[in-house]
């Protein structure tokens, strides 16, 4: 009986033509490892399933094992129980602010607690980009792409927590969280 709702973030698939992971496949994978109701949300590696034990990372290395025997090559994992989702979306730190064509609000999850810690809000040296807090393990951020790209704002972030982050639009977030109530 599954009784704990999860979410895996997968990391670095399905990036242009590189690692491609279809999502039909995605989903029978979670499943033949025993995982109920599996649901993906877009392709880029959002997945929603239900399991046994409260705490996900206990499926941690068992899942990243078995998608790199499955897809043929290693997919790094950052899992969250369900509900950590409803909580950030209950907070939404991106209240006051407007997202357009060239602002993006974006928020990048963490493995665990930072290893550092860091005043919010942060701003980019170049004024690219600015972190406006930290929520449960997740920063969130707004991009503005008149004055850098993604990829620079990930390199930043990278270099602020490490490179086993994972970064999700907020428009992504808020689908997960409604495909995670369906």
């Amino acid at each position: 009986m599954y009784t704990h709702t999860h979410l895996a973030l997968l990391r670095g698939i399905n990036v242009g033509k590189h690692k491609k992971v279809p999502m039909a496949d995605l989903r029978k994978t979670f499943s033949k490892m025993g995982f109920g109701n599996v649901r993906t949300v877009l392709a880029t590696g959002n997945v929603i399933f239900e399991a046994e034990a409260e705490k996900p990372d206990v499926y941690s290395d068992q899942i990243a094992g078995t998608l790199e025997d499955a897809f043929g090559f290693p997919i790094p994992v950052l899992l969250r129980p369900f509900s950590s989702i409803g909580k950030i979306i209950a907070r939404n730190p991106f209240r006051e602010i407007e997202a357009g064509p060239r602002i993006k609000l974006n928020a990048t999850f963490l493995p665990g607690p930072p290893s550092t810690s860091h005043e919010f809000p942060y701003n980019a040296p170049d004024g690219s980009f600015q972190i406006i807090s930290l929520i449960d393990h997740t920063v969130f951020s707004v991009l503005d792409l008149d004055k850098s790209g993604t990829t620079d704002m990930m390199k930043e972030l990278e270099k602020l927590f490490g490179k086993n982050i994972t970064t999700r639009t907020w428009k992504t977030v808020l689908r997960i969280g409604e495909k995670g109530r369906g």
